[in-house]
């Protein structure tokens, strides 16, 4: 259930959710049926469930995906500009512009970004972000996922054609005495609006770590991304609840 609405004068909790209408890799992938619902109800519905949210708010320029939203249980009380829904607007910018219209710092306390296409989605996940975003002086805290091997042994192609080592150093290096590494899992951001609204970045130097397992971190950025997440996700989900 979505939490209760916050006392007059006590700034809110709210998620936005990005959703531009112009996905060029994906046409229309925001309203795209994945596993056969609409794919931007997965994300309404995880920060609906998680009850944290004061508002769950849409940023978006398209009709369909406001019409989708809103038949989901979002809201959309405003249609973004133009300026933001082309290829080089950055996700730190639409939130800027959807916290500034929600009234700033002074109305909304913490936001959580998430985005349209995460299926794998879990409640309980934005639930481990908002304990973590209000450790004191955290800039914002977002999901991430371990690389599934030491990002130091990678390789890359050289313009001859041999493979050459990013870390040559490394070569010898065992595989057990490298540090891990992680990457973003393209789900969600919370953030200390006062603090974001400051600085308009989504992370920096005191960000936090949301750690998921790397089965339920799919960016679906290209008709093969999607197609593997909908294998992966009715595999979970054959038995019952998913993994």
């Amino acid at each position: 259930m979505i939490a209760q609405a916050p006392e007059p004068g006590t700034p809110a909790v709210v998620a936005v959710i990005p959703a531009r209408g112009g996905s060029k890799r994906i046409p229309g992938k925001n309203v795209r049926r994945f596993a056969g619902r609409p794919v931007i109800d997965y994300a309404i519905r995880a920060a609906r469930d998680s009850g944290l949210f004061d508002r769950i708010v849409v940023s978006t320029d398209s009709d369909a995906i406001a019409a989708a939203a809103e038949a989901a249980g979002a809201e959309v009380p405003f249609r973004r500009d133009a300026g933001l829904a082309d290829d080089f607007a950055t996700t730190a910018a639409v939130l800027a512009d959807a916290l500034e219209r929600l009234g700033g710092a002074g109305a909304v306390s913490h936001a959580c970004c998430i985005y349209p296409a995460v299926p794998f989605l879990r409640p309980e996940d934005l639930c481990a972000g908002w304990d973590v975003v209000r450790t004191p002086g955290t800039l914002s805290a977002f999901a991430v996922t371990a690389y599934p091997g030491p990002i130091q042994r990678a390789l890359r192609i050289a313009e001859d054609g041999t493979l050459r080592m990013f870390w040559p150093e490394h070569r010898d290096t065992r595989s057990n005495d490298l540090p891990p590494a992680w990457r973003d899992a393209a789900q969600f951001y919370w953030v200390d609006v006062p603090l974001f609204l400051r600085r308009r970045v989504l992370y920096g130097d005191t960000s936090r770590p949301v750690p998921i397992p790397r089965h339920r971190a799919h960016d679906i950025d290209t008709e093969e991304d999607w197609q593997l997440a909908e294998l992966v996700y009715r595999a979970l989900h054959a038995g019952g609840p998913a993994a």
